[in-house]
């Protein structure tokens, strides 16, 4: 029988609900939707299984969801991310939890697994670990699913290539890539997250140091503002021409990661590829450049490469350890290569969460509602409805009106002959 949960501490759920309850006065938006779920159950009879970083703002989706009418289970999307103080509050609910902060693969895959045993009828992803094990070892649930979600820019890539592959064997969303998420959660909630797992990591400057951003997405560009208005001088390395362009008429320079391994202090990849830092430019660094990956996974540092040239090796503070190398110079790595933002702080701001989460929740229940309209086992946009719902309800909670098209405006813009 699947255990009920697996948590580092039960008696640590006291002060996990006092983090519930914080982040709930900051997630206007999706209380709304649970007391509207609450009333309504469209979730009834949806079994959801959820892969997400065990956060207090995942304890309030969760709860949202079972608000809903859903059997909800949710384990670790990354081993460093969890707060074990949510996990142990969202157990002593009832919850269905499988997360401690530092386990290893051994008991990540495990934990993966117990929550696949309650038979998803609904996933939901961040990084396609959930997807991923489905398709290559739990293929007997597949007929269970109506469709699933995926709220990383890492991950929706990696449907998208099992899709054009035809290997994807269900209906996935991608909340990822609709507005209210990667342009909020994305752009200010990486920026001000990993900036804080920066400073608390190591608790350096940041004004005067040249901080190299690679990778100039949503959530690069994020970072990069966030770092400028600090007093950092931005470096951005990018491989997409029109993106180099854009960073360059925003005021931050741009080099080849060749060239800003020799001038930067404080280097962050956010890109979702592999080892866009590797073995050649850690050797080219600066002494004590300090090094960190705000991406989903812990390919974006080539740290085998790094172990490869050390001389030695030692941990200077939790999650700080310094490499040095043959010349001497030291190279400091944040969180094992691991999401600075989640390993060393606490991740995006409770205000951020509000959007995206409430995605997740308005999708669950587009799911439940429209099952038959998944026909195609491809990845999906989110409904324009959904976003718009989630604006306006964010624009209401804070307080902010929203402006109409006159009847003259409406028809001027829907008319083809010459305006005067």
């Amino acid at each position: 029988m699947t255990k009920e949960h697996i948590v580092k501490d039960i008696s640590l759920a006291p002060q996990g609900k006092v983090d519930v309850e914080w982040a709930e006065r900051h997630m206007p938006v999706l209380l709304s939707i649970r007391k509207r779920f609450e009333a309504e159950k469209p979730l009834k009879g949806m079994r959801i299984a959820a892969c997400l970083h065990v956060t207090k703002e995942t304890a309030v989706l969760m709860r949202t969801l079972r608000a809903g009418g859903a059997e909800v289970a949710l384990c670790a999307s990354n081993p460093l991310s969890t707060q074990d103080e949510v996990a142990a509050a969202l157990a002593a609910d009832g919850f269905k939890v499988y997360a401690v902060k530092g386990m290893d693969n051994t008991l990540y895959y495990e934990c993966l697994n117990s929550v696949l045993d309650i038979k998803p009828t609904i996933t939901i992803d961040d990084g396609a670990d959930l997807i991923n094990a489905i398709h290559s070892k739990r293929q007997d649930l597949i007929p269970n699913l109506i469709a699933g979600q995926e709220e990383t820019t890492t991950g929706v890539i990696r449907l998208k290539a099992m899709a054009k592959a035809g290997a994807l064997k269900y209906s996935v969303i991608a909340v990822n890539d609709t507005p209210t998420k990667h342009m909020f959660d994305n752009h200010y909630g990486t920026s001000q997250s990993t900036i804080d797992g920066i400073i608390r990591a190591t608790n350096e400057l940041l004004a005067g140091k040249v901080f190299v951003v690679v990778g100039y997405g949503f959530c690069g560009k994020g970072l990069a503002r966030g770092a400028d208005g600090l007093g950092a001088k931005v470096v951005v390395v990018e491989v997409n021409a029109v993106e180099a362009l854009k960073a360059h008429l925003d005021g931050f320079q741009v080099m080849t990661i060749a060239d800003a391994a020799k001038v930067g202090d404080i280097f962050c990849t956010v890109t979702g590829n592999k080892h866009v830092i590797r073995g050649e430019h850690f050797k080219a660094m600066k002494d004590g450049a300090v090094v960190c990956n705000s991406g989903h996974f812990d390919i974006e540092l080539n740290l085998k490469e790094l172990d490869a040239m050390k001389k030695s090796k030692r941990e200077l503070m939790p999650l700080v350890e310094e490499y040095v190398l043959d010349n001497s110079h030291r190279v400091i790595v944040l969180a094992q290569g691991r999401l600075v933002n989640l390993a060393c702080a606490k991740g995006h701001p409770s205000e951020v969460m509000d959007m995206s989460f409430s995605d997740q929740a308005l999708c669950s229940e587009y799911i439940a509602k429209n099952g038959g309209s998944f026909k195609e086992k491809r990845v999906y946009d989110v409904p324009a409805s959904i976003d718009e719902t989630v604006a306006k309800l964010k624009l209401k909670a804070h307080g902010l009106g929203l402006d109409t098209f006159t009847a003259e405006q409406v028809e001027y813009m829907n008319s083809y002959t010459e305006g005067t």
